[in-house]
């Protein structure tokens, strides 16, 4: 028995799934355009972009980059024209030899996050430690910002 009813999977959700572009079955349902379910699928997932905390106390900002896995050496940190920039990039090989055969495996992983620095902070202050998989960063202000009143224009 057919039906007259719409499906309710529009067509280019059935078009994409489980095709030879590799798309998973469900991957542009209608409820899977909801931003907060589409960044849910593994394929977003599997970035791995560290999560960063940033405190704004009265005389500094205190940054901190979530980075488990990673040593001192495989960290970036850099700042140019106003822009902070946290990047590492690690490679991983091997190489294994047995009788008959030879194993190669390799990795590779790389992030890079980027911060537009307030016009009011020292960026020669900036000062980075890292201990126990967390990159910390201390930015001194300068001076504090200009309060913004309210001023009445006259119309003429």
């Amino acid at each position: 028995m057919s039906t007259l009813i719409p499906s309710r999977r529009s067509l280019l959700s059935r078009f994409l799934d489980d095709d030879a572009f590799g798309f998973p079955e469900g991957f542009l349902d209608d409820a899977g355009l909801m931003p907060s379910r589409m960044f849910d699928r593994p394929f977003f997932k599997e970035m791995k972009m560290p999560a960063v905390n940033i405190k704004d106390n009265t005389d500094h900002f205190a940054i901190e980059l979530a980075a488990p896995g990673y040593k001192k050496d495989d960290l970036k940190v850099t700042v140019k024209d106003g822009l902070l920039t946290i990047a590492s990039e690690k490679k991983h090989e091997s190489e294994e030899e047995k009788k008959g055969y030879t194993r190669k495996e390799f990795s590779y992983a790389s992030f890079s996050r980027s911060f537009v620095l307030p016009e009011h902070t020292d960026a020669d202050s900036l000062k980075a430690n890292f201990a126990d998989g967390v990159l910390k960063l201390t930015l001194k202000k300068t001076k504090a910002l200009p309060e913004n009143k309210a001023k009445e224009i006259k119309i003429d």
